[in-house]
């Protein structure tokens, strides 16, 4: 299946007027189609099922190339498994991505595909640190959002809570950046890990806390016993 081929089905399932709602409620220059997100599932599911891995990345790739919203989900989506192997080629087409983010619906769906390949291989948290040094918001914040799975283990293994502490340190260094969505996302993994491990965001938000915006501070602190 080409590129062409796979727009074309998207292209058949949009709605009339939706691409205009979708372009005002996203408020990201790029084109719109106006698909609904079960019917984008649904069409990925089926090309799951006819396209083996190396295939499913060669059509992530082209449909993200296309900048269409719709296109992009759809490759997100294409990649977004457990079990693929292997893998590697589709690490590092998740990865190339997020120099590409600037909306939080697109880099959150490429945040789950890239969920499931970290998982594969935590190894790969070697690379995810370098991009807390980037320049680029949305490259940071997915530092976070990538390793949103260490916040969820009930009972990680040793190897497992060195990770925790780890991007813990990485949303250390976060706490005094401006930017909303870097507050967002600390707040979040906070929020999150304080359902499994309380312990360890009370003593994040002592030690950091004060350096906090009162609203970040205020949802990652949201799920603790509160004084």
């Amino acid at each position: 299946m080409t590129p062409q081929d796979a727009l074309a089905q998207l292209r058949a399932l949009a709605q009339p007027g939706r691409d205009a709602e979708m372009a005002a409620y996203h408020k990201v220059d790029r084109p719109y189609l106006g698909v609904a997100n079960p019917d984008i599932n649904d069409l990925v599911k089926s090309w799951r099922q006819s396209l083996d891995v190396g295939q499913r990345v060669t059509l992530a790739n082209g449909l993200w190339q296309t900048n269409i919203f719709e296109a992009r989900l759809a490759a997100a989506k294409l990649l977004t498994q457990a079990r693929l192997r292997p893998d590697d080629g589709a690490w590092a087409l998740i990865a190339s991505w997020v120099a590409d983010f600037d909306s939080w619906a697109i880099a959150d769906h490429a945040a789950m595909a890239g969920q499931r390949r970290l998982n594969a291989d935590p190894g790969r948290l070697d690379q995810v640190e370098l991009w807390t040094q980037s320049e680029h918001v949305w490259t940071r914040r997915a530092a976070l959002v990538f390793t949103l799975p260490w916040t969820k283990q009930n009972n990680p293994k040793p190897a497992e809570l060195a990770a925790r502490d780890r991007i813990l340190g990485w949303a250390a260094g976060y706490v005094d950046d401006p930017d909303g969505s870097i507050q967002k996302a600390v707040a979040w993994w906070l929020r999150d890990l304080s359902k499994h491990d309380a312990p360890r965001v009370v003593a994040f938000l002592d030690a950091h806390g004060e350096k906090m915006k009162p609203f970040a501070r205020k949802e990652a602190a949201r799920h603790l016993p509160q004084p």
